[in-house]
């Protein structure tokens, strides 16, 4: 039902022209469900993102999040919505503490305490200046100012990128809680493995078309298996190759035509010379 929808696309559509884009893309996401957007880079899901947050225009085709119309209410969605978007870029001099009050000030106020909880659980070197950081320890501020309004959807790009083991177990373990409270994440990913753990259903983008929709059971169970075969006595001969097989053909034949030249080979032969009935030099 639509209504019970956080996510809704119809024929949402971007082309950049040449086969790049977004095309055609309807989509559905549940309240309170981690959804999981997976395909190769390039395929589209940071396009998709964008679009579903009027950052682009789409060429044709519609979106709407917590029943709100993606271009008309985008101001009242980015209220309600947390971003991490994929290329998480901020200010090299500012330390991590400035930049999120800085972000919190735009929201109107956040909540501290739920903002020094992530913090701590993240382990995020907030008094340190942005351009000092590492990758990994950058990401953690981006994850920091996308849930610290408590957002009812969270929609990140690639949001464990950089990150060590087990600061994406706790990562993995906020989504728990998130979900558990009835909100919703869309994130995405370009391997399986980072969204197997946490996801309730998975989509699998590809060159900017939706290929499926279901359930990580449901995609494991027709995921390509390795067999192994074992046999109860001795295995069979080896089969002669088909090489093998067209040699030993041609030997029995020449041994059957004793020695002769196939009909093939004759046939390559050049004819006898013809007798000239004239003399030398075409004299009569």
């Amino acid at each position: 039902m639509a209504e019970r929808a956080a996510i809704r696309t119809e024929g949402l559509t971007k082309d950049y022209g040449d086969g790049n884009g977004l095309f055609d893309l309807d989509l559905e996401i549940e309240r309170g469900e981690v959804f999981g957007f997976l395909g190769p880079n390039g395929a589209g899901k940071s396009t998709t993102m964008r679009l579903l947050l009027d950052l682009i225009a789409p060429t044709r085709g519609s979106a709407s999040l917590l029943a709100l119309d993606s271009h008309g209410d985008s101001l009242a969605i980015r209220r309600r919505v947390g971003y991490l978007p994929g290329d998480f870029e901020l200010y090299p001099k500012l330390t991590g503490t400035v930049v999120l009050d800085y972000l919190a000030g735009l929201r109107g106020g956040v909540d501290m305490q739920v903002r020094a909880g992530l913090a701590e659980r993240f382990d995020a070197p907030l008094e340190r200046p942005i351009g000092e950081l590492s990758t990994g320890n950058r990401q953690k501020i981006g994850l920091i100012q996308a849930f610290m309004h408590e957002p009812e959807l969270l929609i990140l790009d690639e949001p464990i990128a950089g990150l060590d083991p087990l600061v994406q177990e706790s990562f993995h373990a906020l989504l728990g809680e998130v979900t558990g409270a009835g909100r919703t994440v869309f994130l995405s990913s370009h391997t399986l493995s980072e969204v197997e753990r946490v996801a309730d259903r998975v989509a699998i983008l590809r060159a900017g078309r939706l290929m499926v929709v279901d359930s990580l059971e449901s995609l494991r169970a027709i995921a390509v298996q390795r067999l192994e075969v074992g046999f109860g006595g001795a295995p069979p001969p080896r089969l002669p190759s088909v090489g093998e097989r067209s040699g030993a053909g041609a030997a029995e034949r020449r041994e059957k035509g004793g020695g002769s030249r196939s009909a093939g080979e004759a046939s390559s032969r050049p004819p006898p010379p013809r007798a000239s009935t004239g003399t030398p030099g075409g004299a009569p």
